[in-house]
């Protein structure tokens, strides 16, 4: 069934407090969705983020990201007061995450909050119910933050090593540590839970998205590193990346640690497994980034300072996904599969029956004929204008080569538009498209440029920070992209019919009131001529 929606990180989200949380602004933004006609909403992961501030390295693939806790609703819970939150310095630029600011920012007032929390049975239950991820999470927090954040690679023999008797030594001296961070993750999951199910009842599934890797430094690695290739001292064999490509010259050195695909394999794929069902809690539909990696994946040597001297590997293949099928039945998994792709991990995307990703911005090569071109489509992929990885559309026309503009004026006849509308060119090539899915970043629709880049990657220190302004999103945009949501026929059939049902009943209130205006008209004449006559009689 054809759909469309709108990618739009968490982070980017309009908020008072200087980064996009699970807000009053986050329910405004589904409300927008369901009037402008659309049935998804993809954001990023959501996992708590450190060094660089990527949602792709994250302390954990469970945790969620404490900056996403809105402050509001522990306002009036009474965990804080509206003076403390506005007396913290998040920032003063509405536009642009101050990452550094909110680090030192926002545990502090959580922390208040925190101080006033009184555990009750919901707290009890969450912390039983996630205890098999949560522990290790808080513990392994704790720690590092007592350690002024190093990585754990850097921690003492014992305690990198987790030998039993030190770890309960942590525990006991760092509890009320680990309890702040098993509060911070009882806020997050409860306030994404309304969130998600307000969503969902207003017919918008959330898109969610997943790295293919962890972050070397995260509780993952730390609490299991049986599943990595690591050697006795728990030092990376390789590392993860990408080769030489046209974002980066000397590849992209992403540095997580690879999996020992051998010993997932023997253990049936169980953590993977328990990785996916998790996620569909969170989830409607999975985004697993790099797929191309469960085919082959590229091993750059540990300690490398680029990733030109990688090799490819083989992967699992379609028997992980031929486990997670027998767990837990037929899922929606959308698989990102751009780049150099191979005979055999296209065979493993049609193998597993996901969709695939098509980029707009991918399409227009003048030098050779493209699969990302939208007559090349078949259905069973969705279709992006550009993903967060990509500039917007009018800021990769700036940088594009002249032969490949003339090659997009061509393909679309729209030699007269001008420039600043010339993102709904593509939006409109996206959603004519045969593709089932069509997602377009918030950022194109609303015609912005480079400023408005979420990533750029093989980059650090600019990057995530982008964010939506209040009132950017207007009743006129949710309009226009509904008709031409409408045209495409990518309209919910319930959106449809609740459009058509208040069309009759403003037709009806219409013809109702003229209606009206008639019958006092004719009262009026009437009146008017009883008067008249009875000047006449006297």
């Amino acid at each position: 069934m054809r759909a469309s929606g709108v990618l739009l990180p968490v982070s980017a989200l309009p908020s008072r407090y200087g980064i996009g949380s699970f807000s009053k602004e986050a329910f405004e933004f589904v409300d927008q969705l369901r009037a402008a006609g659309q049935k998804y909403w993809q954001i990023l992961p959501l996992g708590p983020t450190g060094y660089g501030d990527s949602p792709y390295q994250s302390f954990s693939t469970y945790a969620g990201n404490p900056y996403y806790i809105d402050l509001e609703t522990l306002i009036q819970e009474g965990l804080l007061t509206e003076k403390e939150c506005e007396a913290a310095d998040f920032g003063d630029n509405e536009q642009y995450v101050d990452y550094e600011k909110i680090y030192y920012a926002r545990f502090e007032i959580l922390r208040k909050a925190f101080d006033r929390f009184v555990p009750n049975k919901a707290f009890e239950e969450f912390k039983e119910e996630n205890a098999w991820w949560l522990e290790d999470y808080s513990l392994y927090m704790a720690i590092k933050n007592s350690l002024k954040g190093i990585s754990w690679i850097e921690w003492e023999d014992d305690l990198k090593q987790r030998k039993p008797e030190v770890l309960e030594e942590k525990r006991e001296a760092l509890a009320e540590e680990i309890q702040f961070v098993r509060f911070q993750q009882y806020e997050f999951s409860r306030q994404w839970k309304k969130l998600k199910d307000y969503a969902n009842e207003n017919g918008i599934r959330i898109i969610g998205d997943i790295p293919i890797y962890v972050a070397f430094d995260s509780a993952d690695t730390w609490a299991n590193p049986q599943l990595f290739q690591f050697d006795e001292e728990c030092t990376p064999l390789a590392v993860a990346g990408c080769p030489p490509d046209a974002f980066s010259a000397t590849g992209q050195l992403w540095g997580n640690p690879l999996y020992r695909w051998d010993y997932h394999k023997e253990t049936g794929f169980q953590w993977w497994i328990q990785r996916l069902r998790y996620c569909f809690q969170l989830y409607d539909v999975v985004r697993v980034d790099h797929f191309r990696g469960f085919d082959e994946y590229y091993a750059i040597p540990y300690g490398d300072e680029t990733a030109e001297f990688g090799k490819w590997q083989k992967g699992p293949g379609i028997e992980l996904f031929e486990a997670v099928k027998k767990e837990l039945g037929e899922v929606d998994i959308i698989a990102e599969d751009l780049g150099y792709l191979t005979e055999s991990v296209l065979k493993l995307v049609r193998d597993t029956g996901y969709p695939g990703m098509k980029v707009l911005q991918f399409a227009f090569d003048s030098r050779e004929e493209s699969d990302y071109l939208p007559h090349n489509y078949g259905h069973n992929c969705v279709v992006y204008t550009g993903t967060h990885d990509n500039n917007t559309i009018l800021g990769w026309i700036d940088e594009m080569a002249q032969e490949d503009k003339e090659l997009a004026v061509k393909y679309m006849n729209n030699a007269h538009t001008p420039k600043k509308d010339l993102p709904w060119d593509f939006i409109r090539l996206a959603l004519a498209s045969v593709a089932d899915l069509a997602v377009i970043p918030v950022q194109d629709y609303l015609c912005l440029g480079g400023e408005a880049r979420v990533n750029k990657p093989s980059t650090l220190g600019n990057n995530w920070k982008w964010r939506l302004l209040q009132g950017q999103i207007t009743e006129e945009l949710t309009e226009k992209i509904y008709d031409m949501t409408k045209l495409y026929g990518r309209l919910p059939a319930e959106r449809k019919e609740e459009k058509e049902e208040e069309e009759v009943r403003e037709a009806e209130d219409k013809e109702s009131k003229e209606d009206i205006k008639e019958d006092i008209k004719k009262e009026t004449k009437e009146e008017a001529k009883e008067e008249q006559n009875e000047n006449a009689g006297a």
